[in-house]
């Protein structure tokens, strides 16, 4: 009600589509959101100040290349680091082979990742052993 509200939620519809059979070669920017049911061989990532912007991979989807958006719905194959700014739903066939930078992350049974999981945001903590006397 007061002050600035930010909305971070997922975006509810898709703007654009990349359809089963498809073969897109080359870096993709979007913005709002994007369902991917082909193959990538590049980057994807969200324009800049996109903070609402969502990409769904669905069963047949694969991306070859670094993954950058605010809200990740994936269960496909991506093959490259995944930086996700602020949630990450991997649903049971979903495969990331690669980096996970995420903020906030939901894996069905069934989900794998080959790589480091990060968690964005976390505090550090410096942990020291107690003097004894």
């Amino acid at each position: 009600m007061f002050g600035k509200k930010t909305d971070s939620k997922p975006q509810g519809r898709i703007d654009s589509l990349i359809g089963a059979g498809t073969v897109v070669e080359g870096n993709i920017r979007f913005s709002g959101g994007l369902r991917i049911d082909g193959e990538v061989k590049g980057s994807v990532e969200a324009a800049e100040g996109a903070t609402s912007s969502t990409l769904v991979l669905s069963e047949q989807a694969r991306v070859e290349g670094s993954v950058t958006v605010a809200h990740l719905v994936s269960n496909g194959t991506v093959v490259g680091p995944v930086t996700v700014s602020e949630s990450l739903e991997m649903q049971s066939r979903a495969r990331i082979v690669g980096d996970v930078d995420y903020a906030l992350i939901e894996m069905h049974q069934g989900a794998v990742i080959e790589g480091r999981l990060v968690h964005r945001g976390a505090k550090s903590v410096e942990l020291k052993l107690a003097a004894s006397n």
